[in-house]
């Protein structure tokens, strides 16, 4: 980014799966931020109406680079004007799990994009609200290891990650609020 672009205002919420996202999201966007959705929640459920190819534990490789597609349309759609838009998951979550999957380095990956927000909010792990569900079906030791490959990722690209707490909601939306310029 050139030093006279104003920062992204596309802020990413990322972190432990089942840490508490789209509950965040929907918050989010009861007090009136646009947002977007997890782009895998809809490739799993695409895929599972289809041939079933891009599940994330079929095929881990094509399931990246379909986020990849999705996250990169999102972001083209996405409102970037002077107010919040607040994505669950994105480009860099979707590169990471290429990089894992594949090896790709994640900054090659994600080169040709803009930046999202330099300050990225990650939900910990919370065993007590984790659930599984047909669309999550690994368990908490794996969202665990995959939260720590995102925290370190992130911080390698250069983002500022910040760790929601456990606690309520509405507690948490502040708290988000309080941490952007």
């Amino acid at each position: 980014m050139r030093s006279d672009t104003p920062p992204s205002r596309h802020v990413i919420l990322s972190g432990c799966s089942g840490g508490g996202k789209s509950t965040l999201l929907a918050e989010l966007a009861g007090r009136g931020f646009p947002t977007i959705s997890e782009p895998g929640r809809r490739i799993v459920a695409e895929a599972l109406r289809g041939d079933g190819a891009a599940l994330p534990w079929v095929d881990p490789a094509a399931f990246a680079l379909r986020a990849i597609d999705v996250a990169r349309r999102d972001r083209e759609c996405a409102p970037d004007g002077a107010g919040w838009t607040f994505f669950d998951r994105g480009l860099v979550d979707a590169a990471l799990a290429l990089q894992h999957a594949t090896g790709r380095p994640a900054s090659v990956t994600l080169a040709p994009f803009d930046r999202y927000h330099d300050r990225v909010f990650l939900t910990p792990s919370w065993p007590e609200i984790y659930l599984q569900d047909g669309a999550r079906r690994h368990g908490l030791e794996e969202a665990i290891a995959e939260y720590h490959r995102l925290l370190t990722g992130f911080g390698e690209l250069g983002y500022e990650t910040i760790v929601l707490p456990k606690a309520a909601i509405g507690e948490r939306a502040d708290f988000v609020l309080r941490h952007l310029p």
